[in-house]
């Protein structure tokens, strides 16, 4: 009779996948990963040594929406099989070296559009009616010397929307509610919709008087929301980004607060993130947030859940379940 042979611990361990953590991921998205594969976290920024040694080896990614994931790391990785992106935006996935090497990428889009929307239209809301602005007015005991100034209404107001994907349909939505009328731009027309269309973002910007952003980042929008973007919106208009910082032209929107050229700002992301410029800091017709727009225990739950299982789906040698396009 065979005794059946029993696995050492680093034979076990060894037989699970491995797989490059490259960025701080949600507590609980990393204990699903260490249960079911070997885990590498940041070893390609914290010990050259060992991800040299490791690198053979590495055949998945495990990336957040923010993460560095360029050619020169790939090439590094030659038994490299896919990139889970914890996030809807993959803009620092060099998408195209990775198809190139036929590496898939998915991201985790749908679970976190209601969330995104919410914040959006809570971003407007604020800088509208100055509510940080008047919370802090009456924390620092100022009501009884007098009342706090006006505000901007919103309902029946115009809202242009940078992108009408899922995540601007359903702002969209959401601001109908509030009897506003909608316009848009995208690069190609929807025919589904009966908003408004403009052909780029200054046309828009001069239409309405809020300039609400969630287009995708990357190379193709960087800087789109610019200073001409700016001037169009005027003096009376608000801009909200709940999109990537790259879209705005930072700068172009520092000089915007500090001279008038918009009324104001509400923003979710910034170009360096997690540094803000003082200017933004300082003024007070900007209400500022920590990249937090999905940022429920809900929907992180159901970010984990779905970029843990693109990759288990990956390799149980199932289709993925939402790879990028």
């Amino acid at each position: 009779m065979t005794l059946p042979m029993h696995r050492t611990y680093q034979e076990t361990r060894l037989s699970k996948p491995e797989i490059l953590v490259v960025a701080k991921l949600w507590p609980r998205y990393m204990e699903a990963l260490q249960g079911a594969f070997v885990v590498h976290d940041r070893t390609h920024l914290n010990d050259a040594a060992q991800f040299a040694s490791i690198a053979p080896r590495i055949r998945g990614i495990a990336a957040s929406g923010e993460s560095k994931v360029d050619a020169a790391l790939l090439a590094q990785l030659p038994a490299l099989e896919m990139i889970s992106v914890f996030g809807v935006g993959y803009d620092g996935v060099d998408v195209a070296a990775a198809r190139a090497r036929g590496v898939p990428v998915t991201n985790t889009p749908d679970v976190l559009t209601e969330e995104v929307a919410d914040l959006g239209i809570a971003l407007m809301l604020s800088i509208a009616r100055r509510i940080p602005q008047a919370d802090k007015f009456v924390r620092e005991g100022r009501w009884p010397q007098g009342p706090f100034p006006l505000s901007r209404k919103v309902s029946g107001a115009r809202l242009g929307i940078v992108g009408l994907g899922r995540i601007g349909q359903a702002i969209a939505d959401r601001a109908q509610a509030f009897g506003m009328s909608i316009a848009y731009t995208t690069r190609t027309r929807r025919d589904d919709v009966s908003y408004a269309y403009h052909a780029n973002a200054e046309a828009l910007a001069r239409a309405v008087d809020f300039l609400m952003v969630i287009t995708p980042g990357g190379a193709g929008t960087r800087g789109l929301i610019n200073a001409q973007v700016l001037a169009a919106l005027g003096a009376k208009g608000y801009l909200i980004n709940v999109a990537r910082g790259s879209v705005v032209d930072q700068p172009a929107l520092v000089h915007a607060i500090t001279t008038g050229v918009i009324a104001g700002a509400a923003l979710d992301v910034f170009a360096e993130e997690p540094h803000v410029p003082a200017e933004l800091r300082e003024h007070d017709n900007v209400v500022l947030t920590p990249h937090m727009a999905s940022g429920t225990w809900e929907t992180r739950g159901a970010m984990a859940d779905l970029a843990f299982a693109n990759l288990q789906a990956h390799f149980a040698g199932k289709p993925l379940l939402t790879p990028v396009p």
